[in-house]
């Protein structure tokens, strides 16, 4: 034992030592166990003495010593071992198996003894140890690297083997154990002798993690190969779900585990959050986060910084102080918006994909109705559908189906936060709708503010055009937008704001009473991009074209229903024209007339006798009865003469007179030749077209081919004067049939393939199915029975080819020849074909047709008339 008797004072390092086995190792040995448990005391008091170690207490085969440096005590633990595998036992198996705990930390003795908790803690640390090994604290070792010139040849060849976290018995915190390694001592021994410590803090999870997979995948890739990943998306879109998800799939490839704090609930500081994750005590006078820095400085972890956005410059210190100085470390942040660190790599959470949205429903819904499974997957997925992959709004969706079947739910998502919340909800941020997006609300700039109420009155994405429209500084509010995840991105590139959002965003309009402000300026921009639409560069009107109208549909009825409601009526009027071909290819007649009707009680009818004729005539268009078709006939005319509009006056006169299904051909030849007598008489000849037309139609019927060739060749000028019909390429359609009725098959292909490219590039799709029909009949009269056969059962899907007294009965004459030609079950199979090929096949299948050739028989102007 050493002759000191003063007791280090300070910065001690304290030993503990005992005989692993020893109760054992004394049944074995008998009465030669004395013998050695003696020469074992002797080594060890040698080896101690020689590095200044002061021996408190000798009880047994245990050793109680101090050190006053770290360095000299780790030198004598290395030496003991040494002499104790040297010395000669009586015999190999009688060699005592000592393991040996140090750890350092501030002590000051009393009297001969010391009163320390740091004393327990060498202590635990020495019971944690196997027989030959030498363990040492995280405090031990920083002490040792951070000197290690006092005893630099002494300790040549040791080194320090991190074997992790620990917790010790009787402690609250973690430990860091290194084992001392050096030569001629063992290396391998089994874990430590003391419960691991937490590898993690992730929750246990309450319901079950559906979908996602794809991301998950994603995600952890991500993080496999960038050091600092921030997910980031719209409340309620489970960033932090899956983020734990994700942390639990990667949780091997990070010996130093994974930690999550979050920002929102860090009451105490989020450097005092992560510290208490990790086990870490305060030390005095010392700032936390540099214990967090210096005790992370080479683990291999992953921190995770939850809703970053109630935090974010605090958030974004603590993660940029992490990887600054712990090399190792990784960090995994999600938030509504970046972090704006050097070298974030952004992740910005999509939609859950509609299968997984649909499942997630299903499963939460069957949670919510006490375990029952729904059998109405049609409607769940309808639901599921409108719910746009918001894992938050899918949760309140299950609790609402207690109380209201899906089908009707999802009637009712016109308005979610009306629909989903209640006045139950909580303040949390995942208790309702309203509460998650107000915590994005509460934090934009005013700029931000004004351009969401602007975009809110949009039913669709925008380009940047559209958002430069709604005022100076759009840009900068656009992308604080877009970075605090209220509007998303999308290609084009566009900008969108969810059904959600808009939702929130038109109530706070409407409660800062500006609603009918951003309202007429969404009207003036639609009234904006229809003449863009219907005027060319050149000041002449455009053909009409569904296909050019279709980007901006659901933006103009808005602005209608606004016009209808309370906006300007002239503007609601122009664009109900412009809707009207859409309403009528497209569906909406119902709504149409709706919104018509609202028009018509706040018109003035001597301010805008035209406008309203022009009203009145879409309204015949979309009437279901031939009586309300009538009535508004009658109205349009009359208002038509107070405007003196000759043009609306000739069409609704030739709308009330051409009955072509349903007076006799007498009287239907004379109603269309005095309408196109009145047109020319009026110098409007262009609105003679549906009269020339109907007229010509007739004469296909009576047979009359060459007359209704010589109509219509003269009526091309009429057509290309009405851009409303340009499209439509009626008169090539008509011209194509008269060519079928002669036999003609060249001229018929010709006329049906410019009517059917021409009707497919403006988006008529129902006219571009009768094209189809007729090809079909083209190909069934060059004896291709069965592509004729196909392409009828395909335009007949489309419910395109209208079956009209006369049209219908051709239609007809040629299918059942060629149920003939085939045979019925032939027929049936083929027809089947046509019809689930779908349109755009079915379309592309008529188009390929071969041109028929001339020197192979097909004869021209042959009069064939069945």
């Amino acid at each position: 034992m050493s002759g000191r008797i003063e007791l280090p004072s300070g910065l001690v390092t304290f030993m503990f030592t005992d005989i692993e086995g020893s109760t054992r190792l004394a049944r074995m040995l008998g009465d030669t166990y004395r013998a050695v448990l003696n020469a074992h005391r002797s080594v060890l008091r040698a080896a101690l003495s020689d590095f200044g170690g002061v021996e408190l207490l000798t009880e047994g085969d245990s050793f109680f010593v101090a050190f006053d440096n770290a360095e000299a005590a780790v030198a004598a633990c290395v030496e003991a071992q040494r002499r104790l595998a040297a010395f000669d036992w009586p015999r190999p198996d009688a060699a005592p198996k000592v393991r040996m705990g140090l750890h350092t930390g501030h002590a000051t003795p009393i009297g001969v003894e010391y009163a320390s908790p740091e004393v327990h803690r060498a202590a635990r640390v020495a019971a944690a140890a196997h027989g030959g090994q030498v363990l040492c604290s995280e405090a031990t070792a920083l002490a040792v690297t951070t000197n290690f010139s006092v005893t630099k040849e002494i300790l040549a060849g040791v080194d320090l083997l991190d074997l992790g976290a620990f917790r010790l018995r009787g402690f609250d915190d973690d430990e860091r154990i290194f084992q001392v390694l050096a030569p001629g001592l063992e290396r391998e021994f089994p874990r430590p002798r003391t419960a691991q410590a937490p590898r993690h803090n992730l929750p246990a999870e309450h319901s079950s993690f559906v979908g996602r997979q794809a991301e998950a995948t994603e995600l952890a890739e991500l993080i496999s190969h960038h050091r600092l990943v921030s997910v980031v998306g719209p409340g309620g879109a489970g960033k932090t779900r899956l983020s734990l998800k994700v942390a639990e799939q990667v949780l091997d490839a990070y010996p130093g585990g994974v930690w999550t704090i979050d920002a929102e609930s860090a009451s105490g500081g989020l450097p005092a959050a992560l510290a208490s994750a990790l086990g870490l005590r305060p030390e005095p006078g010392r700032p936390m986060i540099e214990t967090l820095v210096e005790q992370c400085a080479e683990r291999r972890m992953l921190v995770i910084l939850q809703t970053c956005d109630a935090a974010p410059g605090l958030t974004a210190t603590l993660a940029h102080r992490l990887l600054s100085r712990c090399r190792r470390l990784d960090v995994l942040a999600t938030g509504r918006a970046p972090l704006g660190l050097p070298g974030e790599t952004v992740w910005r959470i999509p939609p859950m994909v509609p299968a997984d949205a649909f499942a997630l429903l299903k499963e939460r819904a069957a949670a919510a109705l006490g375990g029952r499974r729904s059998d109405d997957d049609e409607h769940l997925a309808e639901l599921a559908a409108r719910l746009e992959g918001s894992p938050l709004a899918i949760e309140l969706a299950s609790a609402r189906l207690r109380l209201l079947p899906a089908e009707l739910l999802a009637r009712r998502l016109d308005d979610p936060i009306g629909a989903l919340d209640s006045d139950a909800c909580g303040d949390g941020r995942h208790d309702s709708l309203r509460n998650s997006l107000e915590w994005s609300y509460r934090r934009l700039g005013s700029r931000a503010t004004e351009l969401l109420h602007r975009l809110a009155v949009y039913a669709g994405p925008v380009d940047l055009a559209t958002v430069d429209w709604c005022g100076e500084g759009a840009l900068s509010a656009l992308s604080e937008l877009v970075e605090k995840s209220l509007v998303e991105v999308v290609p084009g590139p566009r900008y969108r704001m969810s059904d959600l959002v808009r939702s929130y965003a038109l109530r706070r309009l409407a409660a800062t009473g500006d609603e009918p402000a951003a309202r007429d300026r969404h009207l003036a921009w639609s009234l904006e991009t229809l003449t863009d639409v219907a005027v060319d560069t050149d000041g002449q009107r455009r053909t009409v074209s569904l296909t050019d109208l279709g980007p901006y549909v659901s933006e103009w009825q808005a602005a209608l229903r606004w016009a209808s409601a309370g906006g300007d009526v002239r503007a609601g009027l122009r664009l109900a024209g412009a809707l009207n071909p859409w309403w009528r290819e497209h569906g909406g007649a119902g709504e149409g007339r709706a919104l018509l009707t609202r028009l018509y009680e706040r018109a003035d009818e001597e301010a805008d006798p035209a406008g309203l004729a022009q009203a009145y005539l879409i309204h015949a268009d979309l009437a279901d009865e031939e009586s309300e078709r009538d009535a508004f006939l009658i109205r349009a005319e009359a208002a038509a003469r107070r405007a003196g509009d000759p043009a609306l006056l000739v069409r609704a006169l030739g709308s009330r007179r051409i009955r072509l299904d349903e007076h006799g051909e007498q009287a239907t030849e004379v109603s269309c030749r005095s309408v196109i007598a009145e047109a020319e008489q009026a110098g409007v000849a262009t609105e003679s077209l549906p009269a020339v037309l109907a007229l010509a139609e007739l004469f296909w019927r009576r047979g009359a081919l060459t007359e209704a060739a010589e109509l219509l060749g003269a009526a091309r000028h009429l057509e290309a004067g009405r851009p409303e019909d340009r499209g439509r390429r009626a008169v090539d359609w008509l011209l194509g049939m008269v060519a079928l009725r002669r036999g003609d098959l060249v001229a018929a292909h010709d006329h049906l393939v410019v009517a059917l490219r021409s009707r497919l590039r403006h988006g008529f799709r129902g006219a571009a199915a009768d094209a189809v029909a007729a090809i079909a009949a083209r190909c069934a009269l060059g004896g291709d029975a069965v592509n004729a056969t196909v392409l009828f059962g395909g335009a007949e899907a489309a419910r395109g080819a209208r079956r009209t007294e006369s049209f219908g009965a051709f239609w007809s004459e040629q299918q059942i020849a060629l149920r003939l030609a085939l045979g019925d079950a032939a027929f049936d199979a083929a027809y089947a074909d046509g019809a689930n090929l779908g349109f755009d096949r079915i379309v592309a299948m008529a188009l390929a047709v071969e041109h028929p050739d001339l020197e192979d028989g097909a004869a021209r102007f042959a009069q064939i008339v069945r």
